[in-house]
Parts: C-alpha cells; structure tokens; sequence
C-alpha cells in the first residue's frame, strides 16, 4: 500500500497531482511544472521531501563506522552542523546510495538517504554495523520541507524568532543547526540559495501553512527533477546505480583517497579501475537540432558509443539537456539518436544552470 507523508491532504488541498514515487504518494505538480520550475529559480518554493530517510549515528565508533562505510572521509567534518556529500560503495564499487552526512559532535551523526532506497540502505547500514555497534536510529519522526529560490533565505528567517534566526544567518553552504524544534541546513538539490529543514511531524503542517502566507508556493517533483538536472546534480537510479562507480558518475570529488590506510568498502575496487586507466567520463550534452534529450538514448561519437542517463528540456535555458556517460575519448560534439535520427549536440562542462544563470558558453 503507498505511504503518504504527513502533508499528504496539504498536497491535495493545494490541488496537487498525486502519482507514485518510490512507493509514496506524491505531488508531481500542482497545475504547472514549468511554472512551479521558474517559481524556484525566480523567487521561493517549497517541496515536500518527508519521503526521505534521516538517520541518526550515536556512538563512541560513530566516526570510524562511517570512515569505513562512506567513499569521502567524515574526518574532514570538525565543526558542529558540517555537511558532507558521499556515496555508499559495495564491495565491487558500485553504489549502493549516495547521501549527506552532518557532523554534531564525535559520536553523533546525522544521513539523509534516498526514499527509493530505504530498505536497501538500512539493510546495508545494519550488516556493516555489525563489528561497530553505533546505535541506528531512523527519524520518521522528523519531515523535511526544502524552501528553495533566490528569495527562500529571506522568507525563512522572517518566521523564526530572533535568536533562531541569528543563528540561521551565519550558517554558511553545507552547513545545518538546531533552532528551537527544527533542523535547518543550508542545502539543497536545485541550484539555488535555500534551506532544508527538518521539522517534527506534528509541527510541519503549521510551518507549511506560514510559508505558503509568505508567498512560498508549493512545487512537486516534476519540478524538482528539472532544477536538479539544470544543476547538473546526479540522481540515483538513472545517473547512477548499483554497477557504476563514482568515478564514471560525475562523482571523483565525492572521493577522499588520503589516507592511504583509510580502508572504506569499495575501495580496492575502484582504485584498480583508476590505476587501469578509466574507460568513461560524466559529460553534459545540449541539443543543436530540434527534439528532445531523455535518459537511455545512445550516443556516438569517433571515440565510440555511450548512453544519456537523464535528459529533458530545460525551462530555464530552451534547451533540451542531458547528463551522459561517454567515451573518454570524446570531442566537443557527438550524435544523439532520438526516434531513429541522429541528431547533433554540444558536449558541456555537467552543470548548465546556476543561481539562476546560464553556465554555458555563448
């Protein structure tokens, strides 16, 4: 039966389009995705992302379980709130889930992994627990609302008290604190300034209705996937997946090699398939002709063949997008085919749209 998240009748009084994602019932749009697309890159909107798994990591090993779970080192974390990105390899270095982390002190940690992965990711996290011992405890008490645009810090703010706030002022990017009952953490997945905040569910149908008076407008996940893919942002399943490693996904950053000694799963794996030389690369694309982008679509080039992970039109740009996993050995062009034609398009830099403004090349 598919879950619903505490705003589910919120969604639907707002006149929401319900479908099925990952299980849950969730608002796709709420009468105009491109509308809900640009209401994000121009001013603030809010999704609901309570389908997501928070889980909190107590304990004296907390660090060294996660040091040898996560392909990037949580040493780097010192300051309280810090966030990090990072994947969960397997043992072949495929990933098996990629997440944040936030540090708040050396025996408490906090993951925000994919709802799409839930079962896998909890199974995984208990079998690697099994020589640590930290205590796993996953938040389904807590929802998550990200307010996102170039007017989202400001609408926030206005609604918390004068000491939340001074606090949430000096939070820089990738970095979350507690104020009063909430989470808040300058983070996100579209491309813009904003916040997610993590909210106790018998609070967040209050704090919901306070951000729509504000002029906060709801936006669903057709939106989402939009701004996402803009931002060059990876989502799992279509750019990534159990059988592609980090270092064919867009994701080399994600990994901290130094220390040497520092034995994280997958590891071995992956640094033989750097040390053999690395077949593919993560690349963007943009159309010349006219069509459309969308994930599985072959591509060739002179240095051979690879394939669109996701694609679509961008609201933002008039363009139609993609991110792709190519030859390593490809030029600034390539052929796309799309219903049996192959069409021309330009190989980019995998990050078209930014704050608002175009990062491609006039």
């Amino acid at each position: 039966m598919p879950q619903r998240t505490v705003l589910y009748d919120h969604h639907v009084k707002a006149g929401a389009k319900i479908v099925d994602f990952a299980g849950w019932e969730m608002p796709i749009h709420y009468g105009s995705q491109v509308q809900e697309h640009h209401q994000i890159r121009t001013a603030a909107g809010m999704f609901d992302v309570s389908h997501m798994v928070v889980v909190d990591i107590k304990g004296d090993s907390a660090k060294s379980f996660l040091q040898h779970l996560l392909a990037n080192d949580v040493a780097k974390l010192t300051q309280p709130g810090k966030a990090l990105y990072s994947a969960m390899l397997n043992p072949d270095g495929g990933i098996v889930d990629d997440l944040i982390v936030y540090y708040l002190n050396d025996g408490f940690y906090r993951l925000v992994v994919n709802a799409g992965t839930r079962d896998k990711d909890l199974a995984w996290l208990e079998k690697q627990n099994a020589d640590y011992s930290v205590d796993l405890t996953v938040r389904d008490d807590l929802s998550i609302l990200a307010v996102q645009g170039p007017e989202a810090i400001n609408i926030v703010q206005s609604l918390l008290s004068e000491s939340e706030r001074n606090t949430v002022e000096s939070l820089g990017v990738f970095y979350g604190a507690g104020v009063g009952d909430l989470f808040v953490a300058r983070t996100g997945y579209t491309g813009e300034a904003g916040y997610e905040i993590m909210i106790p569910n018998g609070q967040v149908g209050e704090f919901w209705g306070r951000l729509l008076d504000s002029g906060v407008a709801p936006v669903g996940l057709g939106a989402r996937d939009t701004l996402r893919l803009e931002a060059g942002m990876n989502l799992y399943g279509s750019d990534m997946d159990d059988t592609t490693s980090p270092l064919v996904s867009g994701l080399n950053w994600t990994i901290a090699w130094e220390p040497a000694n520092r034995d994280f799963i997958g590891r071995v794996a992956i640094q033989a398939e750097r040390d053999a030389g690395v077949k593919q690369k993560f690349v963007g694309l943009v159309l010349l002709d006219k069509g459309v982008l969308r994930g599985h679509q072959r591509i060739y080039c002179d240095a051979g063949e690879g394939e669109i992970t996701s694609g679509t039109f961008s609201p933002t740009l008039g363009k139609s997008i993609a991110l792709a996993r190519v030859p390593q050995g490809i030029g600034a062009h390539c052929e796309v085919e799309i219903r049996g034609k192959r069409l021309s398009a330009q190989v980019v830099k995998p990050v078209f749209v930014r704050n608002g403004q175009s990062l491609l090349e006039s």
